[in-house]
């Protein structure tokens, strides 16, 4: 019996390489591209393991959760650490980061997360980039849940490592994911003696061994339907446009702030300014003494798929985060979650008003 997803033709290395292009089509970059196979913690892991090391020291900007993790990655390797954390409920500016590598010369590793999805906020990457270039440090990005939903240019920005995953935006596999690495940072991992080599978490080894081998042997067997689903994603964004693809993803982000507001029930936006939502995921602070985790359980209890989830850790109590991102930015999946919360807020004796929630959508998308 055969199976289509068992019974397949090798990936060739020709394959690989073809899937590498047009991943950087995706990011407008010159920069060598690496598909890793992993989830994009593995690039991300290997990205700081092979730049920083005793000596270095890093500027690492906390937006949240994600910014906390690459500081003790930092720390493992032995480096200086300087976190630069702001409120979870606002965005980092460039200005910020201009006085931190002003106050400490010596930094040479700045590391910054794009769009945080678990807590809504994204940070003015183009103006920090500036302002890290002008310093002199190098700049790792993790784009993972920015690409596809708003603009991303590392070349243009300066980043050095921009990694990125499919699991969000694109809205393809979580299992692969992919990072540029310029000379600079090519440079930088091969003058540590620390940077992992013969390691799943090794970019050098793909360097050496598959990018200065002319893309004709690849490394170990690959991870076959993740790098298909990969190339489905890259061509559905291809047919749809990356235009018209981060234009859905604004839209979204701003119906499902605008219908939250409109629906009532104490309900707020958990990122303050509009201008600092990410347009993946709108996180939302319910009223003092309703517990977020109980409103998002009886909303999915009336709808188990809807892309509802409270906040992690201390903020499940507070934050309620509506993803829209990749097949769930749309005008229906929207109008479907407010709907849920508002049935859900509703039998916690709140008032809400569905059908102002529901206009403030349907404007929102015109």
């Amino acid at each position: 019996m055969t199976h289509p997803f068992l019974d397949l033709a090798p990936l060739s290395a020709a394959h690989f390489a073809a899937i590498e292009q047009r991943v950087a089509r995706l990011l407008s970059t010159e920069q060598d591209v690496v598909i890793t196979q992993g989830e994009a913690l593995l690039p991300l892991e290997g990205c700081i393991r092979g730049a920083a090391r005793p000596g270095t020291t890093a500027l690492n900007v906390i937006t949240g959760p994600y910014g906390q993790t690459f500081g003790n990655w930092l720390r493992d390797c032995g480096a200086t650490v300087i976190d630069l954390a702001v409120p979870f409920h606002t965005a980092v500016t460039a200005d910020r980061i201009d006085e931190a590598l002003t106050e400490h010369p010596e930094i040479d590793f700045v590391s910054l997360v794009h769009a945080e999805a678990a807590t809504g906020n994204t940070n003015p990457v183009a103006e920090i980039g500036e302002v890290v270039r002008a310093h002199g440090a190098l700049f790792m990005l993790d784009a993972v849940a920015s690409v596809g939903a708003e603009p991303l240019l590392p070349d243009a920005w300066g980043v050095d490592l921009c990694v990125i995953g499919a699991q969000k935006a694109m809205g393809g596999p979580a299992g692969v994911s992919a990072v540029s690495v310029s000379e600079r940072a090519w440079q930088r991992m091969a003058g540590n003696p620390q940077a992992p080599r013969r390691s799943y978490l090794s970019l050098l080894d793909w360097k050496e061994r598959w990018i200065d081998g002319g893309r004709k042997a690849l490394l170990h067997a690959p991870a076959q339907l993740e790098m298909l689903a990969l190339e489905a994603c890259l061509e559905r964004i291809e047919a749809e446009g990356l235009s018209s693809l981060m234009t859905r993803h604004a839209t979204a982000a701003a119906a499902t702030r605008a219908g939250a507001l409109a629906l009532g029930g104490g309900l707020e936006p958990y990122v303050y300014e509009a201008r600092d939502a990410a347009p993946v995921a709108t996180t939302l602070r319910t009223p003092a003494g309703v517990d977020a985790s109980e409103v998002v359980a009886r909303a999915l209890a009336a709808d188990p798929v809807l892309p509802l989830v409270a906040g992690g850790g201390a903020l499940s109590k507070e934050m309620i985060r509506v993803n829209h991102y990749g097949p769930d930015a749309t005008r229906g999946v929207v109008h479907s979650a407010l709907a849920a919360l508002g049935g859900a807020l509703a039998e916690s004796g709140l008032t809400v008003n569905l059908e102002a929630a529901r206009r403030a959508v349907t404007e929102a998308w015109r």
